[in-house]
């Protein structure tokens, strides 16, 4: 196996190992990861109980399809599943299988009737043997081998048991190793790590939109009505309707986690002394952002923990 790969698998599974601390990396939202699976697979008639749960879960995770690996999750855990971002959602679908893109699943069994999972990507191809599942009243802990498809000696197999709990019947995630999968827990942490992220994107988002406004001043000899005239036209060149000077987000005032406000000041929008105000606010005080921004009249930039209320000029300055 290739050393390159081979220090890949390493650094992802320390990343699965990790799986309590926050992500440091989020993954932009695939429209795959909602897809209903390619190709469906045909899984082996012998696997079932926690196994089998064991076995989708793989699957699911590596053709990262959310509808699918949600149903393994305990009733806690798949709330809080809902709330988290889309990419922070596919994230945690690729710890699993320490894959980037979605893959291919195919199930095989051995001759024990224990299920493979072999997950298929253009780049590179892993494969999880599952082992014999230990059970204990309403517990069950299963090994679980990952390896490089290629790699034919087992020197960089990483080893893992996966433990469940029943739950109205049904088997469902528990652990990782000895790591409880506690989503509701590691939320808080994970929106502080958006938090920044977030903040930093607003304030961006407000000169960007700043500049499209001087941009449709200079070009329509008025102030746009709202920030609806800044965006790209459906059909046709641009116009004073729809002037293409702003992404479909912003122009419909809600970008990574922040809602943004844009307001006229003074009576007529006409004139070189127009002017005009922006503020942006979390979508969700907390979780997606703290502050809250706001750009005066003048051009100023002000920001402040606001418990998510609209900030103003008397805010400190933002530089």
């Amino acid at each position: 196996m290739p050393a390159r790969y081979a220090h890949k698998m390493a650094a992802r599974f320390l990343l699965l190992t990790a799986l309590l601390l926050p992500f440091a990396g989020r993954v932009p939202a695939q429209e795959s990861s909602s897809r209903a699976v390619e190709n469906p697979v045909t899984l082996p008639s012998t696997a079932s109980g926690p196994t089998a749960a064991l076995r989708d879960v793989l699957s699911a995770a590596c053709s990262q399809t959310q509808n699918e690996f949600v149903r393994f999750l305990t009733a806690r855990n798949k709330e809080s599943f809902a709330r988290l971002s889309a990419g922070a959602r596919v994230a945690l679908m690729k710890r699993f299988v320490l894959l980037n893109e979605p893959g291919k699943a195919t199930v095989t069994a051995n001759p024990s009737g224990r299920p493979s999972v072999r997950c298929q990507t253009p780049e590179f191809t892993t494969e999880m043997q599952i082992g014999g599942a230990e059970l204990r009243e309403n517990l069950a802990f299963l090994p679980m081998e990952l390896r490089d498809a290629t790699d034919t000696t087992g020197a960089n197999v990483r080893r893992v048991t996966m433990g469940f709990v029943r739950e109205d019947g049904e088997w469902k995630l528990l652990s990782l190793g000895l790591l409880l999968l506690d989503l509701p827990s590691l939320e808080m942490e994970w929106d502080r790590a958006e938090i920044q992220p977030n903040e930093l994107g607003a304030i961006a988002a407000l000169k960007k939109i700043a500049e499209a406004v001087e941009a449709y001043r200079k070009t329509y000899t008025r102030l746009p009505e709202s920030l609806a005239n800044l965006g790209a036209p459906l059909h046709g060149a641009a116009s004073g309707q729809t002037a293409g000077l702003l992404d479909s987000d912003l122009a419909l005032g809600m970008k990574n986690g922040y809602a943004f406000r844009y307001v006229i000041v003074g009576a007529s929008s006409l004139g070189a002394q127009a002017k005009f105000e922006l503020a942006a606010t979390p979508l969700t005080y907390g979780r997606t952002g703290l502050r809250s921004f706001f750009r005066d009249a003048g051009g100023g930039l002000h920001g402040a923990d606001r418990e998510g209320a609209l900030g103003n000029e008397l805010d400190p300055r933002v530089e």
